[in-house]
């Protein structure tokens, strides 16, 4: 049976030829290569500042608390996005308050934003699904007029740009994933992208336990000691992961390509299709191409993933709605129809593989079984 796995990643000899190279040196943890990749990724986003962590996770906590949001605060999001979005709200002591999203594309609808701020709401933190820009100019907008914090979610979006708003260029920080599945991957990893130099102190900082110097400033040279200002957490990148990102990070133009003729090719396939339905790519916008995601008769969900799988296809659901997750409605008393727009892509929506190693007749019996499933 053929086998087209969800996702391969595009790590090649010279990203495992850089990383043995630190694995033969003496230094492991923070150290040049983080910088190193730091300094680059700022330059590919032209933003001022990055903050290697250890994920997407550690980068959206880190921003909060960096930006002085916890306990009492609300934060505005969406519910469809991976949990770890509205938890790590939760992590920095504050509420995360949902907003259903576009039918169209799945993101935060920026026309409800404002229907939901209280006294007590101190920042958006907009999911850039899938890799498809929010309404940053609406959402920079209203977080204007109520003078609220942004902090984007661009785990799927590296690439992207709408109204030639490129991410991270209109918030105060945006926060990216090197997770095993992203355009580009360390395994674990991510960073924090933010244009405001006191903001990029203080989240070296909070990275590193709130101690004002890393490992590479205490033991390269003379010691030197150190002290800790305030309360941080155990969040930094280590050279092993960022070895393995600045080859990527290279090349990611041209990974960008090979996935955005596959998503080319995909649409060219299905739009044709009865029963599916894709999600829109505004036009003038780049789409950062992370994942295609089809909407199915809800009815037929379930049975057609399992059905793909096992015709040997890896599939995915991104996401299930947050407010129906087990957590969050003992926590918060949500229920079904809370979020309707957020429900329905929920119970229709289904990643089929994308990567720049897949192959066009890949994408063909992906296609073609698919087709046969849903007859079925």
């Amino acid at each position: 049976m053929k086998k087209i796995e969800f996702f391969q990643h595009s790590i090649n000899a010279g990203d495992r030829k850089r990383t043995d190279k630190v694995l033969r040196s003496i230094f492991l943890t923070t150290g040049k290569e983080v910088e190193e990749f730091e300094q680059q990724f700022s330059h590919y986003l032209k933003v001022r500042h990055t903050v290697g962590v250890t994920s997407c996770t550690a980068a959206l906590h880190l921003s909060l608390l960096a930006l002085g949001i916890g306990r009492g605060h609300e934060v505005l999001t969406t519910p469809m996005s991976f949990c770890a979005t509205s938890n790590a709200v939760l992590h920095a002591g504050a509420k995360p308050v949902f907003v259903d999203v576009e039918e169209e594309t799945g993101n935060i609808n920026a026309e409800l934003i404002e229907a939901s701020i209280t006294e007590n709401t101190k920042a958006i933190i907009p999911v850039h699904l899938y890799g498809q820009m929010c309404d940053m100019k609406r959402i920079q907008a209203v977080a204007a007029k109520y003078k609220l914090k942004i902090i984007e979610d661009a785990a799927h979006a590296i690439e992207s740009e709408r109204d030639t708003i490129r991410v991270g260029q209109v918030s105060n920080c945006a926060c990216f994933s090197f997770y095993a599945t992203k355009n580009i991957t360390s395994g674990e990893g991510g960073a924090i992208t933010t244009h405001e130099k006191a903001l990029d102190d203080s989240l070296k900082m909070l990275r590193l336990h709130g101690i004002d110097k890393g490992a590479a400033d205490r033991y390269t040279g003379r010691y030197r000691h150190w002290d800790m200002p305030v309360l941080g957490w155990k969040y930094n990148m280590d050279n092993i992961q960022a070895s393995l990102l600045i080859g990527q990070l290279a090349r990611i133009e041209e990974l960008w390509l090979k996935r955005n003729s596959l998503h080319k090719f995909y649409r060219e396939e299905l739009s044709p299709v009865r029963d599916i339905s894709l999600l829109k790519t505004f036009s003038g916008s780049r789409h950062a191409i992370h994942l295609f995601t089809v909407l199915v008769p809800s009815r037929k969900r379930d049975a057609l993933l399992w059905r793909l799988q096992d015709r040997g296809i890896g599939v995915a659901v991104n996401y299930r709605p947050i407010h129906l997750l087990k957590y969050y409605r003992d926590a918060f008393g949500y229920r079904k129809g809370d979020y309707p727009v957020a429900e329905e892509i929920g119970k229709r929506t289904i990643s089929l593989p994308l990567y720049p190693s897949l192959r066009k007749s890949d994408v063909r019996y992906i296609v073609k079984a698919l087709k046969e499933e849903l007859t079925t």
